[in-house]
């Protein structure tokens, strides 16, 4: 005969294994969930219009923007004028038409352009004068310098210097009275 040990291991085992897939679909036919989306409304998209600037020799440049819920929804684009690029170009344009004196007095109108000639010892043009005479008249005329200039702010500049000059001072006090205290010694300014 077997062994009766051997025998009913094998017998429990497969008991346990019918047990337990019996114990299997009936604990998952209790926790069987069923689930469904459903859809009342499409999702809101927004578009944004396209503007296109082919054409290289215009000065503009383009932006669009499009915001939307689900309800309402807004989009717009518009175009964006460079003046500095139109100066340029109209500039160009003098100076190829042999005006000179009148393509450099376009660009002075900007500040930027306006002080690098300046600082350069070549004044910019002003009522048909150049060089020296230019200066003179510049200096009379100043309300007529483009704004940002740092003719006009020569006096901020001046203020400017003399507010670094006062903060350095007081960064040295301030260095002075924190090394004192940290030596211990009473210091009164």
């Amino acid at each position: 005969m077997r062994n009766p040990l051997i025998i009913g291991t094998v017998l429990a085992t497969i008991l346990i294994f019918f047990l337990n897939s019996m114990m299997n679909s009936a604990l998952s036919a209790e926790t069987n969930t069923v689930s469904s989306t459903v859809i009342q409304s499409t999702p809101s998209t927004a578009n944004a219009p396209s503007v296109v600037v082919n054409n290289s020799d215009v000065c503009k440049s383009a932006a669009s923007a499009s915001i939307q819920n689900n309800v309402l929804g807004l989009a717009t684009g518009v175009t964006i004028r460079d003046e500095n690029c139109e100066r340029i170009k109209l500039s160009r344009q003098l100076y190829a038409f042999g005006m000179k004196v009148a393509a450099v007095s376009l660009l002075t109108q900007d500040y930027r352009v306006f002080d690098a000639m300046w600082s350069a010892g070549t004044y910019p043009p002003i009522n048909g004068k150049i060089g020296e005479e230019a200066k003179n008249e510049w200096l009379i005329n100043k309300h007529l310098i483009p704004e940002g200039s740092f003719l006009l702010d020569e006096k901020e500049i001046f203020i400017e210097k003399e507010k670094t000059v006062r903060d350095l001072n007081d960064f040295e006090k301030f260095v002075i009275m924190g090394m004192a205290m940290y030596i211990g010694i009473p210091i009164l300014f």
